[in-house]
């Protein structure tokens, strides 16, 4: 059977997984996933906020064409997304964790069952009336928020009912308990390591000596703009000291998702189905981690945008890929793996394991006057900002300074494909006509 597992986290950089080069973090079980994987080495997320990027993953198109882009509900979901079509094609689905879909928050989402475990309190979430009923005096069962944002912190939860370790207890359980009678569909979102960066004791100790220093480009001076103030360092009064030690713990929440995704492994492995599965692993967007000054997301740069991706396929030998991609690629990915039919039209995103001439791919946050639009090859970037009515572009990764110059037939190149991307955005332009420009130019 053609078994499905997503397994999402939030906020978590590229670089935060040991295969994947980092020498100082320990992800055994995501090290053991890469190793039976595709390891796509260019993933960028299509929007470096949760909202957007989720949307644009749920329906394989661009903040553009979705007109989400940005962590808001102006935009109500109008497409029924690829988790109801595997459904509804005889699959048994199950969902466990945070989605972040705010128009319809707590419901099933195209799923047969779902458990929800949504990171702001409300009624109608699964983890809420589970904590509240077991843990009545804990309000800040995600960690503390507001001031306490960036705060590196301990969970006020003992590991066995920490948001992570619940999330992969309902996953263990739902495998466990499959019928092998029909082919499965298990999503496992976790909400870590977004903040509040709160590992639960006594996972805060994994991580005690200096992690990688923060990247301080050549010229800082030139990515004030690009980066914004709304979460530098300066103006969180954030200092080395506290970003390093927040690094710890932020490490530490992604160990403690890796523990949880090795159990989740297992348990398809004892159930005799991890052969039959295709197992993918990404993460929604990244995290500055006191990269360019800044903490947090929002932005264009590597740090913010690039995201880990990993798909064990059946029948594809392992190994490493260079090419750009992005998360708009999972839905026909995994509708052609499950062999549902699908209007390749309908999506930006195109099927990983099969022959394609795209060449870039485009990210954005905001719109209009608000906007940041960026489009990249893989090794060249190109960002227009919108408020400063400027291009930026960058050769280097992580970047150092920017190098733009229209004369450059690079630039020139990665301009054009930029402008009519911009064009397309239905919220800045909604004649139908300058979207199908876009998509024949794409």
């Amino acid at each position: 059977m053609k078994n499905i597992l997503i397994l999402f986290t939030d906020q978590q950089r590229w670089d935060t997984i040991s295969a994947f080069g980092n020498p100082c973090i320990q992800t055994p079980n995501l090290d053991a996933l890469a190793a039976d994987s595709v390891v796509f080495d260019r993933c960028i997320t299509p929007s470096p906020v949760c909202v957007p990027a989720r949307y644009s993953m749920f329906t394989g198109q661009y903040p553009a064409r979705t007109g989400c882009n940005n962590n808001n509900t102006e935009r109500a979901c109008e497409n029924p997304g690829f988790y109801s079509r595997i459904s509804g094609s005889g699959y048994g689905s199950g969902c466990v964790g945070k989605m972040h879909y705010l128009w319809d928050p707590y419901g099933a989402i195209g799923f047969d069952k779902r458990w929800s475990q949504e990171e702001l309190a409300a009624e109608g979430d699964d983890y809420m009336t589970y904590i509240r009923g077991k843990y009545p005096w804990v309000f800040d069962y995600n960690g503390m928020r507001s001031e306490m944002y960036y705060v590196p912190q301990l969970s006020q939860l003992p590991p066995q009912d920490h948001p992570t370790q619940w999330v992969g207890d309902r996953s263990v359980e739902f495998i466990q308990n499959y019928s092998s009678d029909r082919p499965m569909l298990l999503v496992s979102s976790f909400i870590h390591p977004h903040p509040p960066y709160a590992p639960p004791a006594p996972w805060q100790k994994l991580y005690r000596e200096d992690p990688p220093a923060p990247h301080c480009p050549e010229e800082p001076e030139g990515f004030k703009d690009v980066i914004g103030e709304r979460c530098s360092l300066e103006r969180l009064q954030i200092s080395r000291q506290d970003i390093l030690r927040t690094k710890n713990f932020y490490y530490a929440c992604v160990s403690f998702v890796d523990y949880q995704i090795g159990r989740i492994v297992q348990a398809l492995k004892e159930k005799g189905m991890y052969e039959d599965t295709l197992i993918l692993f990404s993460s929604d967007h990244g995290d500055m981690m006191g990269d360019f000054g800044a903490i947090g997301k929002r932005t264009m740069v590597d740090s913010s945008c690039h995201v880990p991706l990993m798909i064990k396929y059946p029948g594809q030998t392992p190994g490493h890929r260079g090419e750009p991609c992005s998360l708009v690629d999972i839905a026909p990915t995994i509708l052609h793996y499950a062999g549902i039919d699908y209007d390749p039209a309908e999506f930006d995103g195109v099927d990983l394991f099969a022959a394609s001439d795209r060449e870039v791919v485009f990210s954005q946050h905001g719109c209009g006057a608000n906007g940041t639009y960026m489009v990249t090859d893989g090794h060249n970037k190109l960002i227009y900002l919108a408020k400063t009515g400027k291009y930026y572009f960058f050769d280097t990764l992580p970047e150092q300074r920017d190098s733009y110059d229209p004369a450059n037939p690079v630039v020139a190149g990665l301009k054009v494909k930029l402008d009519a991307y911009r064009a397309g955005d239905c919220n800045r332009a909604h004649d139908s006509l300058t979207y199908e420009k876009y998509t024949k130019t794409h």
